[in-house]
């Protein structure tokens, strides 16, 4: 059906009687179509030929894209025709399209928002951005998962997966044509085998903060995660205006528990934070360093097999700092109820509404307990340290 298409119109139109969808072609915008389906959605389309070929394209969502939007994303697809380039790999329906309207629409409800921004700009946009979503294939995103696999290994695979998996089923669930090609068995890992019990025993412990006291504010952060046992996203995106005196506030935005946590910072922890007046704490340039956290720690891994002198350095991850602190706490006689409140975990039987000053005194102690341990192996010799036993809690 042909109309003049207006921002009235649009917000009013609906599917015609009978039809499943219907497609207002816009009579100021050849082959520019507001697609409106029975549940009410309501979607851009481009249609046109190209080698003799019938296409269509689909720009994303009204009112997200407005009419004013939707005709000048028209015309930059016609001159993109016209100069002999398929307008569906530059501005229509791709994969990073889909992303930015999802990111757009969810990403305030996402507590990781910042995560996966990160992924999709690192590992999505460079391989599938600028890919039709509907032309992604199943052995294309197989290919694509070895790349991940092989370069950043099989966690990471994984965890990007479920971020793309989220969007295409978001995508499908409101288009009238889009199937997902990802399917149960396409993961690299299992979960068991993702659940990790790795600890760093004390020459390593050592080694690395020592190297870490000259690898400026991604060392600083290190030695920030061991000293407060916090998660590698929640410490590297800490802004200065959650530190407050000696205390660092975890705003409820910003974790799993989804209540301020409030974390008493020792004197070795304070000692260690980068001097910044503003923004974020651990950051280059005023960009939080998460972002090129991989790059970091393999460069950090070299120095910490020479300060090793050659010896073996199994596998670990930032986040294993974390467990290692938590297991560090038991070895210093903190009660595991104490412990467990300075991970920011919430015992049962804890109120709903949560004092975010209940049990300050003992984490604080727990913290400094933490801290003297943790000062007494790097300053011990070699032969003097007793590697630790036994596994700590996630």
């Amino acid at each position: 059906m042909r109309r003049l298409l207006t921002d009235r119109f649009c917000t009013t139109a609906k599917a015609r009687e009978g039809d499943i969808q219907t497609d207002y072609f816009d009579e100021q915008n050849p082959g520019l179509a507001l697609r409106v389906s029975r549940s009410g959605l309501k979607s851009w389309t481009l249609h046109f030929t190209q080698g003799g070929k019938r296409n269509r394209m689909t720009f994303g969502n009204y009112p997200a894209i407005s009419l004013g939007s939707a005709r000048s994303r028209a015309d930059e697809a016609r001159a993109l025709l016209a100069s002999g380039y398929d307008p569906r790999a530059v501005c229509g329906d791709t994969m990073r399209v889909i992303c930015e309207d999802y990111m757009k629409r969810e990403g305030s409800r996402l507590r990781t928002a910042p995560w996966h921004k990160w992924a999709l700009e690192g590992y999505v946009y460079p391989t599938l951005g600028d890919r039709p979503i509907a032309e992604i294939r199943r052995s294309e995103i197989s290919r694509w998962l070895d790349q991940i696999e092989e370069g950043s290994g099989a966690v990471m695979a994984d965890r990007t997966l479920a971020i793309v998996r989220r969007i295409m089923n978001w995508h499908a669930a409101r288009s009238d044509d889009f199937r997902s090609p990802i399917v149960r068995g396409m993961a690299r890992t299992k979960p068991t085998e993702r659940a990790r019990n790795r600890i760093l025993s004390d020459d390593e412990i050592r080694a690395v903060w020592r190297c870490a006291e000259r690898s400026g504010v991604f060392g600083r952060l290190l030695q920030f995660l061991l000293l407060t046992a916090a998660r590698r996203s929640e410490a590297a995106e800490m802004r200065r205006t959650e530190i407050t005196d000696t205390d660092w506030i975890l705003p409820a935005t910003r974790n799993k528990v989804g209540i301020d946590l409030v974390r008493p910072l020792s004197r070795l922890a304070q000692s260690v934070l980068p001097e910044t007046h503003a923004g974020f704490i651990f950051s280059q340039d005023g960009v939080p360093i998460i972002g090129s956290m991989s790059r970091l720690k393999r460069k950090f891994d070299v120095m910490v097999l020479r300060e090793l002198g050659g010896a073996e350095l199994n596998r670990w991850t930032v986040h294993d700092l974390r467990r290692t602190a938590r297991s560090l706490m038991s070895r210093a006689k903190v009660p595991s109820d104490h412990a467990e409140r300075c991970l920011g975990h919430v015992i049962g039987g804890v109120r709903g509404t949560y004092d975010r000053h209940e049990y300050y005194d003992e984490k604080k102690r727990a913290f400094e307990a933490l801290a003297a341990l943790i000062e007494r192996i790097v300053s011990k010799s070699q032969g003097d340290v007793v590697q630790l036993k036994g596994r700590g809690k996630r």
